[in-house]
């Protein structure tokens, strides 16, 4: 796509409703050949507007009209370019654990086993704590841990207590629904995390928080305490994060995982960023890996970038126009519902008749 299009598509349809800053400035850069020059000399993967608009505002230029973010980009460009180059987009949405939480739980009554987490393009790990954070669907009543995990457990780096001894407290996850989910009464134990990411961030390190923070879109003030109280949350037990390419190791993680634990390989936002022939490649890894270990899948991904099986025609009733701005949350790469890209709804699809 060129970049023109691809900034103006990404106000329109990602940014409305969510970021008038964001609208305004890729809707303003989608028409402006000057910026748009600077943009196409940059390598294709990195001309992505989340990424050159966090690198700007991870220098400061604040939440100007289009001409001072302008003026800021054109003065600034070589940094920007630099962080561009030196950085990619990384975000790390706790909220994502709303839409993923109902099928966690089925999947651990159905097997009556903990849950051994394993997420694909993992970040800082901060979706690796389903367990940790608290939860409200509709408004309702809030979904809590029974009991949080002891101030001394599994401490590692600078993680810990709050100066003044208590626990971190953790976020709340607000999520609307449809379409009746099947919404758990309590949270699923989690005996066992890990994750893969081929740049992983470190929570415990100012620099890579910051970066995440940079990446949250302006006007989402919420999505930044909601940052902060989820690093704090993983900084007392920082998670398992490998370094490298996910096809090549998550066979081997999938076989460190507790036998007497259900494995469940998840990710979110992360097949796009692979070319074609490895997210072939993935599908038929995660297929194996469902057949012959009993792995389950939950894939949150935009509808367009999801391997289907074959002779799959994707989900009825769900054409681009709809799909736009929308992850498609899949169980074994069964269409289970339509989610919030950073985990604000979940649109569960009805059962299909036998």
């Amino acid at each position: 796509m060129e970049a023109a299009d691809w900034y103006r598509n990404f106000g329109l349809y990602e940014a409305a409703g969510q970021s008038e800053t964001y609208v305004e400035w890729t809707l303003g850069i989608s028409q402006d050949p000057e910026v748009l020059d600077l943009i196409n000399a940059l390598p294709p993967a990195k001309r992505q507007p989340n990424l050159v608009l966090a690198a700007a505002r991870s220098l400061g230029v604040g939440t100007p009209d289009y001409a001072g973010f302008r003026r800021f980009l054109l003065s600034h460009w070589d940094a920007v370019r630099a962080v561009a180059l030196a950085r990619s987009t990384q975000t790390n949405e706790p909220g994502r654990c709303a839409v993923l939480l109902p099928s966690l739980a089925a999947i651990a009554t159905a097997e009556a086993k903990p849950l051994a987490l394993i997420e694909v393009g993992a970040s800082a790990g901060l979706v690796l704590y389903p367990d940790r954070y608290r939860y409200q669907y509709d408004g309702g009543a809030i979904l809590a841990p029974q009991t949080a995990p002891s101030a001394g457990a599994g401490l590692r780096n600078s993680g810990g207590p709050r100066a003044d001894g208590t626990a971190p407290e953790p976020p709340v996850l607000a999520c609307a629904t449809s379409g009746n989910p099947p919404l758990p009464t309590s949270l699923p134990g989690v005996s066992w995390r890990a994750g893969i990411d081929l740049n992983p961030l470190d929570v415990t390190v100012a620099g890579d928080v910051a970066w995440l923070e940079a990446l949250i879109w302006p006007g989402q003030e919420s999505r930044v305490l909601r940052l902060h109280r989820a690093v704090e949350v993983a900084r007392r037990d920082p998670p398992r994060l490998v370094a490298g390419d996910l096809n090549q190791l998550l066979p081997e993680l999938v076989s460190q995982a507790p036998q007497e634990a259900v494995v469940v390989v998840l990710h979110s936002a992360v097949l796009a960023y692979l070319p074609e022939p490895d997210r072939l490649r993935f599908r038929t890894m995660i297929d194996g890996l469902i057949r012959d270990r009993g792995v389950h899948w939950l894939a949150n991904e935009g509808p367009g970038v999801m391997p289907m099986p074959i002779g799959s025609s994707g989900v009825p009733g769900l054409d681009d126009r709809t799909q736009r701005g929308r992850f498609l949350l899949s169980h074994n790469g069964r269409p289970v519902a339509v989610t919030g890209p950073h985990g604000q709804f979940l649109d569960w699809f009805p059962p299909k008749s036998a």
